[in-house]
């Protein structure tokens, strides 16, 4: 039958499974929010504050499904306010398809009205993108785009379209999901690279075992590409089996359960005294979905150098990019470690687990002065009063890195963070896509006033939309990462980066229809907490931190893992 080019994007989304979308409309991408007017029942179309806010909340809604999430927007400034998000996902291999539509083909290249190249802007940060041209061409090209973002590592991908091919007509046929790759430009992409799995070699699986079998002092990093490749039940065996500690990287967050007696906490920067004196100390280091970034492997010549390191990748970019290794794979984890399972041997290793648990695996803070709430206190609330299986988005800061060594994730998913790019003002987007993509579990959004500023504007999504998640601020009047580097390294000039000045955050998010608290000791927050749950309707709580506190451990950049600058 005959289509106009909206209504085959639409009907090549219900091919995908797809039935959110999160995005905002505007005059390029018109005749695709005009075909939605008549899909109203098959699409739930979140309409959010700023495309920023789209943009995190389908990372948001893909990381914590499992689905690729779905992001529109139109051209010129609505496709550039995508970028933050785009680079987001894609430095955390997050599947997003975000579609935009651009001007007329006789007007690309004219400097046009909201006219912008961004296939080319969004080329660095993306595994593909399209300009589509051809309305003939338009559903291969969705149908490919989709299979590229969910397989191998996946990640986002941006398909612009122009506005009068939206407007064309052509033949379409509904294909179903299972029948992609039999036909058209699928059938050549089954072998790419990016979609291909690569199967691994079981001769590299057998070496790695050996040095498994071998090794006095093991250690296992989890890192994110155990979340991406569903491998936290063959991880946890593993490490049940060979009897070694565990250090969790940022986004390995839920991989291997916070609970667990043989995690050591996080790695790196500000990992614990317990991974970070594991790491040093090991014969074997074995790296599962981690690059290793600057973050963890501070200084890369002297990481583990007592170690033998093994990696385990499914992007063969990431092997030996930071770290030099003794023996690495390229493949999807899940299947190397199923196969690593039958291979190594049941092992005890009592005494190192003795040497690595003798340290801290978790900072413990002094009581502030005069009263005022500390990390610890507020997260410890937060695991008396909330549901366990609670999903946690944060924003990025000190806050982050609490929550991370603080909170006892015990599932993939349930932590939903930005751990490569960094991204202030992720948070509350990501919250908005978590809760629509699970609307039986309670999200919790962690930030900081710095953080939460940015894109604060999303409190109105979340209200219309009747969204019962509880943003918790960690307050203390400053941009406090920075701050506490301005503490420790830079003579305490705290140049700019104290935040004396509005809002008043219980009265914004009541200005935006939504519960609002201050909390300044441990009896107000647990009250602001039960009665948040209680209400089933979106709240703000504001916690009053010293300007002061700083996370701990902290081990410079590029000094040695266990050179601590602060215990």
């Amino acid at each position: 039958m005959k289509l106009k080019g909206a209504y085959i994007l639409l009907e090549c989304l219900r091919e995908q499974g797809v039935d959110t979308i999160f995005g905002y409309p505007g005059g390029a991408i018109l005749n695709v929010y005009d075909a939605l007017y008549d899909y109203k029942d098959k699409f739930t179309h979140i309409l959010t504050a700023h495309e920023q806010g789209a943009a995190h909340a389908a990372d948001g809604y893909a990381r914590s499904t499992g689905k690729t999430g779905v992001c529109f927007a139109t051209s010129g400034p609505g496709a550039t306010n995508l970028t933050t998000g785009i680079a987001t996902a894609y430095m955390d291999s997050s599947p997003v398809v975000f579609i935009t539509c651009n001007v007329n083909g006789n007007l690309i290249g004219k400097d046009s009205f909201q006219e912008i190249d961004i296939t080319g802007i969004s080329l660095p940060i993306t595994k593909c993108n399209y300009l589509v041209r051809d309305v003939n061409k338009l559903a291969g090209i969705i149908r490919e785009g989709f299979a590229i973002a969910r397989s191998g590592r996946p990640g986002p991908v941006l398909i612009d379209i122009q506005k009068d091919v939206t407007a064309a007509e052509c033949d379409y046929e509904f294909l179903p999901l299972e029948k992609h790759f039999e036909q058209g430009r699928l059938t050549r992409l089954a072998d790419h690279p990016s979609v291909k799995s690569t199967e691994p070699n079981i001769n590299d699986i057998k070496i790695l075992a050996d040095m498994i079998n071998e090794a006095k002092r093991p250690l296992l990093i989890c890192g994110g590409g155990v979340v991406r490749a569903k491998a936290s039940s063959e991880f946890r065996e593993l490490a049940a089996k060979i009897d070694a500690p565990v250090a969790i990287t940022v986004m390995g967050g839920g991989a291997f359960p916070g609970g667990n007696d043989l995690k050591t906490g996080m790695i790196g920067m500000h990992g614990s005294q317990a991974s970070n004196m594991a790491c040093d100390a090991c014969d074997l280091l074995l790296v599962v979905g981690s690059r290793l970034s600057d973050r963890v492997a501070l200084d890369p010549a002297s990481f583990a150098s007592q170690a033998k390191i093994a990696q385990i990748d499914i992007d063969a970019a990431e092997i030996d990019k930071n770290v030099k290794t003794s023996h690495y794979i390229i493949g999807d984890a899940k299947k190397i470690l199923a196969s690593l399972l039958n291979l190594v041997n049941k092992a005890s290793h009592d005494d190192w687990k003795k040497y690595v648990f003798s340290f801290k695996t978790e900072t413990e803070y002094d009581d502030a002065e005069g009263g005022a709430l500390t990390p610890k206190q507020i997260l410890s609330a937060v695991e008396k009063i909330l549901p366990k299986d609670i999903i946690v988005s944060t924003d990025v800061g000190q806050h982050q890195m609490w929550a991370i060594q603080h909170l006892k994730f015990s599932y993939p998913g349930q932590l939903i963070t930005s751990g490569g790019f960094g991204t202030m003002g992720f948070g509350l987007g990501a919250a908005i896509g978590a809760q629509v993509g699970n609307p039986d579990k309670k999200v919790l959004h962690v930030a900081g006033d710095g953080s939460f500023r940015m894109n604060c504007n999303e409190l109105a999504t979340e209200e219309f939309y009747k969204l019962p998640i509880i943003t918790l601020i960690f307050n203390n009047s400053t941009l406090g990462m920075v701050r506490q580097w301005q503490n420790l390294i830079y003579n305490k000039h705290f140049s700019y980066t104290t935040l004396d000045r509005g809002p008043d955050f219980v009265k914004l998010a009541q200005a935006y229809g939504l519960n609002g608290y201050r909390a300044a000791n441990i009896s107000e927050l647990e009250s602001a907490l039960k009665d948040a749950l209680a209400s089933n309707k979106g709240s703000v709580i504001d916690c009053i931190i010293d300007i002061d506190e700083m996370v701990r451990p902290m081990v410079s950049g590029g000094a040695h893992i266990s050179d601590f600058l602060l215990a």
